[in-house]
């Protein structure tokens, strides 16, 4: 215990003494019925902290919750060996290489010239009644395709004159058989299967000499299945075909060939009967 300072008791004297309750200032002595000053011990208690008015006094934090484990899933997405760097960079290049080795191991379509890349062009126009492989339309025009247009047409004369008049012309000149007449499966007569357009300009058509060549020579060793090679492909449908060639310049006309060129058959000036196989 220690003694209370002296202003402090100074004090407590002039605050009794104003209240008429201590005795004389200065004295030693207290007013009647009043108890000796109590000794202040050393230790006095820390003073509360009072929250500012309207505020709440706020909580201790709490402690931080323990982290979730992770799932099965998740775990084992960060086990997983990650791809090296490296690796990503010879990944970035796998579509180009399987690009360059289908180029590689893929045959290169053959290109096509003279009449039978003009054939090509040109037999758009026809895919609407034979079909775009040459396989036919019901009704409406025979197939090329699997041998039929040379069972019909054993020579390419015939062919090539029954294109250039059409079946307008044929009725017209009453000629009933524009094929073999003697063809395997029966003798195609003149528009028993839809009608075939004339073509040749001299006719009324539309198309010029060497292109209806050109789609003859389609019809017969692109979709026909003729092998392109031997007398008749090497003279008219071949890349080095004279006739085509004489065509294409001018030099001659399909309804006068036989006089460019007296080993083929004279296809004009009017529709005739087809010839069979064997002639």
């Amino acid at each position: 215990m220690t003694e209370i300072p002296e202003h402090l008791l100074n004090r407590s004297r002039e605050r009794r003494s104003a209240l008429g309750l201590g005795g004389e200032e200065g004295s030693g002595t207290t007013a009647p019925g009043a108890s000796a000053p109590a000794k202040v011990e050393a230790a006095a208690a820390p003073p509360a902290v009072v929250a500012p008015a309207g505020r709440a006094a706020v909580p201790a934090a709490a402690a931080a919750p323990k982290p979730r484990p992770d799932t099965p899933v998740v775990a084992a997405y960060k086990r997983r060996k990650r791809v090296p760097f490296w690796a990503m960079a010879a990944l970035s290049f796998m579509p180009v290489w399987g690009f360059m080795y289908a180029r590689s191991v893929t045959a290169s379509p053959q290109e096509l010239a003279g009449a039978l890349a003009m054939g090509d062009e040109v037999y758009g126009t026809c895919s609407a009644c034979h079909g775009a492989a040459g396989q036919g339309v019901a009704s409406l025009g025979y197939a090329f395709a699997d041998g039929e247009v040379l069972k019909t047409f054993p020579h390419i004369e015939d062919q090539l004159r029954y294109v250039y008049f059409g079946t307008d012309g044929y009725n017209l000149a009453g000629v009933e058989i524009y094929g073999n007449p003697d063809r395997e499966g029966g003798a195609h007569v003149t528009g028993a299967r839809g009608v075939m357009p004339t073509q040749g300009l001299e006719a009324g058509g539309a198309l010029t000499d060497y292109r209806l060549l050109g789609v003859v020579c389609h019809t017969r060793f692109t979709l026909g299945g003729e092998e392109p090679a031997g007398e008749e492909y090497e003279k008219w449908c071949s890349e080095e075909s004279p006739i085509f060639a004489a065509l294409e310049g001018g030099e001659t006309t399909l309804l006068t060939v036989h006089e460019f060129d007296d080993t083929v058959m004279p296809i004009g000036p009017a529709p005739v009967a087809g010839s069979p196989a064997s002639e």
